[in-house]
């Protein structure tokens, strides 16, 4: 009851929305400190991606899905990082996490086209490896594989503390 308490606060605070996947239990929990979990998953082209070929890099993985408006809301200004952070050690993954992505995800980008990789785990394989069920999600990962942040809801990703916070990842 604390941590869902805890979790109202921060939404209100944040003046988000999160969307609770309601047939998803949690089972786990990866927290700031832990090994980001290595994944391999398709993107829009058929090819693997693995988190672990990442290393050496900053990763942001970003759970979300097409139902989801806070998802949506916020994938307009992860387009504006991932070109802010263009040259420099850092990758988005943009996980859809729907069983029916590989029909929806191409109608969607053809209406809201971005740039930064999307990956299917339309099996819920690496969302329940990382206990997700609350949209979106996002996890930042530091170049040695820990998790440095998650972040539960939508944020603007582009605004300048927020970018000059993944320039200093990338220095380190």
């Amino acid at each position: 009851m604390r941590r869902l308490a805890l979790i109202i606060v921060l939404l209100v605070l944040a003046g988000g929305a999160v969307y609770i996947y309601t047939n998803m239990p949690e089972t786990v929990s990866i927290v700031a400190g832990d090994i980001a979990p290595d994944f391999q998953l398709e993107d829009l082209d058929g090819n693997l991606v693995s988190l672990s070929s990442l290393r050496g890099k900053v990763v942001m993985v970003n759970f979300w899905a097409t139902w989801c408006p806070p998802c949506i809301e916020e994938m307009p200004s992860m387009e504006r990082l991932n070109e802010a952070m263009a040259g420099d050690d850092f990758v988005m993954l943009a996980i859809n996490t729907e069983s029916t992505g590989r029909t929806v995800v191409p109608a969607f980008l053809k209406k809201t086209p971005y740039t930064f990789p999307i990956l299917y785990d339309d099996k819920a394989v690496v969302q329940q490896l990382y206990g997700v069920y609350k949209f979106p999600e996002s996890y930042i990962i530091r170049k040695d594989g820990t998790i440095d942040q998650k972040v539960i809801g939508p944020l603007d990703w582009s605004r300048i503390k927020v970018i000059a916070y993944f320039k200093s990842l990338t220095k380190g």
